[in-house]
């Protein structure tokens, strides 16, 4: 059989090895064919492809990005969206696609499966917020680059006896704040599941820089809120994906936390870094699983199916049901983040 596979949303360490582990699968073992598609679901409404052989995919296991591109464009968009994918896979003899992505990418994936184009769903992205799995690939490379920062953030705080604010992504969810802010020893942990009340941060810091010399360090989420009527923050702007831009909330608690206190504070924004760059080994090694069992399950067609980490096992679910709510930070470990802010 041939296959399509795709990688849509925000690049992500890992999708490359995933695609060499399908590839690898296919051919190798399973004697199918992969074709792929160019800058995710732009490639199938615009027929842009390329044909993914061993030889195309030697050398990419650890480089970050992706090697077909990736956009935020899918096929709802267009009022003949799913009629043009249909036809630029009949084009090429593909009998169903493998989809790599987010929310919005697997959503799509789940749709176009409900419309007859067969679907495989690949959970990525670096918030780990897609349910159904208990990790998605791209997440353990973004908490250990967060956390090798909080690190040399340690060393200027408590050079100059600073509070240093690190802001992470983490538009729904805090996974990235948490794991790093524990890892890294961060005194305060700041995530969108719970609305924080910025004089309980500043009361929290006073209290640890009165025992002593302190330096502290406040992980942020850029997702998280203040407590309704507690902090006033500008209304964010709405990209032309319907996405509100996030960004800047360190910022402004920043500035709260200075006025507040009197404690020199600074900012840190990781931006980009967090999803570029090579893949962590556990990364490296779950990607390849899931691109293995997402091959498997096409070649089977066993369609309408989301690879998904469970138990220690990779495991296929049905899409439809992985991508009904986010994925939020488990209580008990934001629990465990509060007891160093005491």
């Amino acid at each position: 059989m041939r296959v399509g596979v795709l990688t849509g949303g925000g690049d992500c360490p890992g999708l490359n090895a995933v695609i060499r582990a399908v590839v690898r699968r296919a051919e190798r073992q399973l004697d199918d064919e992969v074709v792929g598609y160019i800058d995710g679901w732009r490639g199938l409404l615009e027929d842009e492809w390329m044909p993914l052989d061993v030889k195309a995919c030697r050398g990419i296991l650890p480089r970050g990005g992706t090697i077909i591109g990736t956009s935020r464009i899918h096929p709802y968009m267009h009022d003949d969206g799913v009629e043009r994918v249909r036809a630029t896979m009949a084009r090429h003899g593909v009998e169903g696609l493998i989809v790599i992505g987010g929310e919005g990418t697997l959503s799509a994936a789940d749709r176009m499966n409900s419309d007859g184009v067969p679907t495989v769903g690949v959970p990525k992205t670096i918030d780990n917020d897609i349910g159904g799995t208990e990790m998605t690939f791209g997440f353990d490379t973004a908490v250990q680059i967060a956390t090798e920062a909080i690190d040399r953030l340690h060393s200027t705080a408590e050079s100059h006896n600073r509070v240093m604010l690190l802001e992470v992504m983490g538009r729904h969810v805090g996974h990235i704040a948490t794991w790093a802010g524990i890892a890294g020893g961060a005194s305060v942990v700041l995530v969108p599941e719970e609305p924080f009340v910025i004089e309980e941060v500043c009361a929290s810091l006073r209290r640890r820089h009165a025992r002593g010399p302190y330096a502290s360090i406040v992980v942020v989420a850029e997702g998280a809120l203040p407590a309704e009527g507690t902090l006033s923050i500008p209304e964010p702007s709405i990209d032309e994906f319907g996405h509100q831009r996030l960004g800047g909330i360190a910022n402004i608690v920043a500035a709260e936390i200075e006025s507040r206190t009197g404690f020199e504070t600074r900012v840190t924004n990781l931006g980009y870094v967090q999803r570029g760059g090579t893949p962590t080994a556990f990364d490296r090694v779950l990607s390849t699983w899931f691109g293995v069992e997402a091959m498997n399950a096409a070649h089977e067609r066993d369609w309408g199916q989301m690879v998904a980490l469970s138990e220690g096992a990779v495991i296929r679910r049905p899409l439809g049901e992985c991508i009904d709510e986010i994925k939020p930070t488990l209580p008990q470990l934001l629990d465990v983040a509060r007891t160093f802010s005491a």
